[in-house]
């Protein structure tokens, strides 16, 4: 029997310490740990413990920064992979309204964005993931994140699943049915930036990994980031409340208010029919809430890649192309 220490070990014992003697990793521990991890180089009890410990502590700028940047070299490389404008992670899923957000992506790309949405199809059959509803516009899962870029050049949008692009996240991911608790890698996706957009929108659905994931980007010396409370955890305003957005840009962080869009509650959406986001789009049925998340959630865009001098001037520019849209381009 051999009782030699695993290498891995030390990555435990930093965490696991206790209230005194325990601490977060370096971004240099958290770029080998993460590595090894994803080069299965490690035995699967030990990554249940390292994953767990993590989630009681949660991940700091330093240890996200650490990950994403393992992560990345786990990537394969695109061919033409410089063309995207504004990346665009999909994880949650919706319960209580529809993907609005899918919307305003179309949006923006029909006005010029280059945008790539990644995401994945989770495990929780009440929620909506996005997957669904991009083939019910014609969009098409990319095979490879080459394929992405090619459609991003035609189309300005392209959408490819995780376990395209990283069957070995997808597998880290899927541990919740076993941990009964999300981990650190649905962070990392959020922050991953797989073609390396200069501008990056993230939802959390816990406020407080708002300030992490905008101090993280200035470690990973993202260009570009607005980061807000996504409704449901996806990147989408929610139209029916204050919206305090955590944004980077070239390196300086900054934090800007915008005030509701309503002055009462919505109530939850009871039939989630998704078939209503193609019959909204085409103006065949209007839903007050849904355009305002839409109309919200691109001024939030516009206002971070620099389009709109305030959030009052966003939100007109963005009902604006709303309001021009080309209702007859989908299903595509």
């Amino acid at each position: 029997m051999n009782n030699s220490e695993h290498i891995f070990a030390q990555y435990v014992r930093i965490l696991g310490r206790g209230k005194k003697g325990s601490r977060s990793l370096t971004r240099d521990e958290a770029f080998r740990a993460m590595r090894m991890i994803l080069n299965n180089e490690i035995e699967e009890v030990q990554l249940g413990a390292f994953l767990m410990l993590l989630r009681v502590k949660e991940e700091s700028p330093e240890e996200l920064a650490g990950f994403v940047a393992a992560a990345r070299t786990s990537l394969p490389q695109p061919v033409n992979s410089n063309n995207v404008d504004l990346d665009w992670p999909s994880y949650a899923g919706k319960r209580r309204h529809l993907p609005w957000f899918i919307l305003a992506a179309l949006l923006l790309a029909e006005n010029g964005t280059k945008i790539l949405m990644h995401g994945t199809a989770g495990q929780r059959d009440n929620r909506i993931y996005t997957p669904a509803v991009m083939k019910l516009f014609g969009i098409t899962d990319c095979n490879s994140l080459d394929a992405a870029s090619q459609q991003i050049n035609t189309h300005n949008i392209a959408f490819i699943s995780l376990e395209q692009f990283s069957p070995e996240l997808k597998q880290i991911m899927e541990l919740r049915s076993l941990l009964g608790l999300r981990s650190p890698i649905n962070t990392l996706l959020r922050i991953l930036n797989p073609l390396a957009a200069s501008h990056l929108m993230q939802g959390t659905f816990h406020p407080g990994y708002r300030p992490i994931h905008q101090q993280a980007a200035i470690h990973l010396a993202q260009a570009h980031l607005a980061v807000f409370k996504g409704e449901g955890g996806e990147c989408e305003r929610n139209p029916d409340g204050d919206c305090e957005v955590f944004s980077v840009h070239h390196g300086k962080a900054s934090t800007e208010t915008w005030p509701a869009m309503f002055k009462t509650r919505h109530l939850k959406d009871e039939s989630m029919e998704i078939k209503r986001l193609l019959k909204v789009w085409r103006g065949e049925t209007d839903d007050e809430y849904g355009v305002a998340a839409i109309t919200g959630t691109v001024a939030i865009a516009l206002r971070m890649m620099g389009r709109a001098e305030s959030p009052e001037s966003a939100i007109a520019q963005s009902k604006s192309i709303w309001e021009k849209r080309d209702k007859k381009c989908y299903p595509r």
